[in-house]
């Protein structure tokens, strides 16, 4: 069971994405959404959500892009997922039983979550990348035929 949402699971993506193949160049929006076969736009939001947070930067022009603001290492998933599931305050609830039992429970549930996930970081995620063949790296086949 997956308990984060589709914008979270794709921000993580995202910013492993940019931390395997952001050298020497920045990743652009559509390199990255071609990538994970997304409509060039899509990710848009996303992104924007991360440069605002701190944990990407936005570069401008034509070989502009993304990259990480900090090291993989001081980046992690809990911060991620913060940074891309921020909402706006709730209207009124309109329930005792939910204002004051239901919500507070899920809260506490949420910030466990969210501490378990700050235990994982960027670094850790590109090392297992590396390790599945993921990591954008094309190791070349050694011929040793005479």
């Amino acid at each position: 069971m997956n308990l984060l949402p589709r914008r979270s699971l794709l921000a993580i993506a995202a910013v492993i994405d940019i931390a395997l193949h952001a050298r020497p160049r920045p990743v652009s929006a559509k390199a990255l959404a071609a990538r994970h076969q997304l409509g060039p736009r899509h990710l848009e939001g996303v992104l924007h959500a991360l440069v605002q947070a701190g944990i990407l930067k936005g570069l401008r022009g034509p070989r502009g892009g993304y990259e990480l603001a900090r090291e993989r290492r001081r980046i992690t998933v809990g911060e991620i997922v913060r940074a891309t599931e921020r909402q706006p305050p709730e209207g009124e609830q309109h329930s005792d039983l939910i204002e004051e039992v239901v919500a507070p429970a899920l809260n506490d549930a949420a910030e466990a979550y969210l501490v378990a996930l700050d235990a994982i970081t960027v670094a850790q995620l590109c090392s297992k990348a590396a390790e599945a063949g993921l990591d954008g790296q094309q190791v070349a086949a050694t011929d040793f035929t005479i």
